[in-house]
C-alpha cells in the first residue's frame, strides 16, 4: 500500500527504504546499467511501498532512451488509422513501450508542429503518415533524422526521400478492382477521389502529372485505374474522373456530376470511405440502385459495407499489420539492426460481396 503524502518521494527516498546505494536505485528506476535481481526487488519493492514514479523527461535525458515511439497519422477518426495506431501500440507495448499519438488532419504544418513536439519529447523514433509530396517539403523529417531519431513512414511513401516505407500496392490493388468492374461487362466507370484541383484536367498525361504531384496513394490508386483501362483498350474520359476537395460533399457533387452526363457510368470505383459515402449519397439521390442501376467498389472495408443492402464489394487493407510492420522496421531502426531502405509492401484481399452487376441494358 503506497503511502499518502503531498510530496513525491526521491530516488534517495527509495534506496535508503531498500538499503541499497542511491546509484543502484537510479540505475533500477532508470532501467540502465546493471543491478542484481536480488538489489532490482529490493528498489522495485520499496519503490511501490513509496509511490515512487519515474520521471520519464528526466530519465530519458540521463540515458537517452525514453521507452516511447512517436506516431503522426493523418486523421486518427479515420478507421483505417485507427487500426494502423492498433498495430503499432500492440508491437509497442510489447516491447515496453509507450506511444504518443498525433493527429494532423493532412495537414504539412500540422505535421511539422507534431514533429517538433516528438523531437521535444525525445522519443525514440517516429512512424509518420506523411502530408509531404517530396523532399523539399520534408524538412520537418531529415530534422528528426539529424536528431539521430529513426523515422518509419507508413501508409504513403514520399518520393525521393531515402527513408522505409511500409505501405500497400495500391496500384495492383486498384487494378484489380477496376478489371472485376470491366470483367462485369462495364466500360463507363467513374473514379472517385481524384486530384485535389479546381479545373479539371482534359488531358491523360497532365492528370497523371497532377496526381503525381499529391499524395503518393492517390497517384498510385489512379494509375491502377487507368492501367486496367489501358489493358481493355478504353479510351480514357476525363470527365470520369473526381477532381476538387477531397470530402464527402465534393465526392457527392462529382458523382451526380458524371450521372448527368449524356453517357453517364454504370459503375464507380471509390477509392476512400468518403468517398463511397458521397457517391451513395449522389445515387440515392437519383432513385438510383446500388448494383442494378450501378455497380460500386469501395477501397478500406469495414463492418458497415458487409450490412450495407446490398453489401458493398470492398478492397481490405491489412491495417494492424501496417502497424505492426511499421513498428518492427522502426525497432530495427533503434536497435541498429536496419539494413537499406525501401519500400515494404503488404498485400491487400478483394473482398467479393454484391455491389458488382453487369450494367443494366
Amino acid at each position: 500500500m503506497t503511502s499518502e503524502r503531498s510530496v513525491p518521494p526521491t530516488i534517495s527516498e527509495v534506496a535508503e527504504a531498500a538499503g541499497v546505494g542511491r546509484s543502484t536505485a537510479a540505475r533500477t528506476l532508470g532501467g540502465y546499467g546493471y543491478v542484481s535481481p536480488e538489489l532490482r526487488e529490493r528498489v522495485l519493492a520499496a519503490a511501490e511501498r513509496l509511490g515512487y514514479r519515474a520521471n520519464a523527461l528526466a530519465r530519458s535525458m540521463s540515458t537517452g532512451v525514453s521507452q516511447t515511439l512517436g506516431v503522426i497519422v493523418a486523421d486518427i477518426a479515420n478507421p483505417f488509422f485507427g487500426g494502423v495506431v492498433r498495430g503499432i501500440s500492440d508491437a509497442s507495448r510489447a516491447r515496453g513501450f509507450d506511444t504518443l499519438v498525433l493527429s494532423t488532419h493532412e495537414d504539412l504544418d500540422e505535421e511539422i508542429a507534431a514533429t517538433n513536439v516528438l523531437i521535444d519529447k525525445r522519443v525514440d523514433g517516429i512512424i509518420v503518415a506523411s502530408a509531404a509530396l517530396d523532399v523539399a517539403s520534408a524538412g520537418h523529417i531529415e530534422q528528426a533524422r539529424a536528431r539521430d531519431i529513426p523515422v518509419v513512414l507508413v501508409d504513403r511513401a514520399v518520393p525521393g526521400l531515402d527513408l522505409d516505407a511500409v505501405v500497400i500496392d495500391n496500384r495492383a490493388a486498384a487494378r484489380e478492382a477496376v478489371v472485376r468492374l470491366l470483367d462485369a461487362g462495364h466500360r463507363r466507370i467513374g473514379f472517385v477521389w481524384g486530384p485535389p484541383v479546381q479545373e479539371r484536367p482534359r488531358r491523360r498525361r497532365e492528370l497523371i502529372d497532377i496526381a503525381s504531384k499529391n499524395l503518393w496513394t492517390d497517384g498510385e490508386r489512379l494509375q491502377g485505374y487507368l492501367d486496367a483501362l489501358d489493358d481493355e483498350g478504353i479510351v480514357f474520359d476525363a470527365d470520369l474522373v473526381m477532381v476538387g476537395a477531397k470530402t464527402e460533399e465534393n465526392a457527392q457533387a462529382e458523382v451526380t456530376r458524371m450521372l448527368d452526363l449524356p453517357e453517364a457510368p454504370t459503375a464507380l470505383f471509390c477509392t476512400e470511405n468518403d468517398a463511397m459515402t458521397g457517391a451513395l449519397r449522389a445515387l440515392r439521390a437519383r432513385g438510383l440502385r446500388v448494383a442494378a442501376d450501378v455497380s460500386l467498389i469501395g477501397f478500406d472495408d469495414s463492418s458497415w459495407a458487409a450490412v450495407m443492402e446490398p453489401p458493398l464489394t470492398m478492397i481490405e487493407q491489412p491495417t494492424l499489420a501496417l502497424g505492426a510492420r511499421a513498428a518492427e522496421v522502426l525497432f530495427a531502426a533503434i536497435d541498429g539492426e536496419a539494413g537499406s531502405t525501401g519500400l515494404h509492401t503488404l498485400v491487400t484481399r478483394f473482398v467479393d460481396r454484391a455491389s458488382v452487376a453487369p450494367p443494366p441494358r
